[in-house]
């Protein structure tokens, strides 16, 4: 698969735009219900994390929508960072912290 297109055909570029536009959004509808800004950005995935989400989900739903078991979310994370080598940091960055949680 080429580096720079995900299976539904649009290039990281486009996708980083998408998760850009999401979360100025969701940034936007938290600061008009009254938030500050400096109490939830940190909470907020990076537009990078953002991409390897919508990626991940669109593999799921490719999946007929079953949920990956541990060992197999971390194969189809480690597939997305070899398919888009521009996100492998942050998806090694995402696997350590899942790592940690569990």
């Amino acid at each position: 698969m080429d580096e720079t297109r995900s299976r539904r055909g649009a290039s990281l570029e486009v996708l980083r735009a998408e998760a850009h536009d999401e979360l100025q959004t969701v940034i936007h509808a938290r600061a008009r219900g009254g938030e500050d800004p400096w109490d939830f950005m940190t909470e907020l995935p990076t537009v990078d994390e953002l991409v390897v989400w919508m990626l991940r989900a669109e593999r799921i739903r490719d999946d007929d929508g079953r949920l990956p078991s541990a060992a197999r979310d971390y194969r189809l994370l480690r597939q997305i960072a070899l398919d888009h080598p521009a996100l492998t940091t942050t998806v090694w960055t995402m696997l350590g912290r899942l790592s940690a949680e569990r």
